[in-house]
């Protein structure tokens, strides 16, 4: 029987841990958000455009659930928790514009989009943060930020003229 070792993984340097966890953990908890309140409005989105929006919110939950997850996976890689509970995202999250109730498509777009943005905001202040302190998880805010610009510009789309 062969006596095989293990060595626990390196631990990351705690400033750069801490200072991930600072920029990324609001925009987990702004994914988050999005990810509920865009589901929210898959299923109570009304009018025209109902299919194309409807499967399009589909694909914005998704990109907010995946860019989640990184984020969140990077600050536990580093070594420190995260707190993504409901009502953590509650207390916590801007993203609040999507109504509860049957809505028209425009109006659905709308505050999907200002949901978008109020994320959008927290991610660019990772991204600006982050350069000074950890560019492998700068990578992870940049790569979210792509995502959510191109959900964005996909929602636009569907209101100009």
């Amino acid at each position: 029987m062969t006596n095989t070792e293990t060595t626990p993984a390196t631990t990351a340097d705690p400033t750069v841990a801490a200072g991930t966890a600072q920029f990324l953990t609001p925009v987990v908890i702004g994914l988050q958000a999005l990810a509920v309140n865009g589901k929210q409005a898959h299923w109570n989105v009304r009018g025209a455009n109902f299919i194309a929006i409807h499967e399009l919110l589909d694909t914005v939950v998704s990109n907010a659930q995946n860019g989640a997850d990184t984020a969140a996976e990077r600050i536990v890689a580093l070594g420190l928790p995260i707190d993504a509970r409901v009502s953590t995202v509650s207390e916590k999250a801007k993203a609040t514009a999507v109504p509860a109730g049957f809505t028209q498509w425009d109006d659905i777009v709308r505050a999907v989009i200002g949901d978008i943005d109020a994320v959008l905001a927290d991610v660019r202040a990772a991204v600006d943060g982050l350069d000074e302190v950890d560019q492998t998880s700068q990578d992870v805010a940049i790569e979210i930020q792509r995502s959510l610009e191109k959900d964005r510009w996909f929602l636009v789309a569907h209101l100009a003229s």
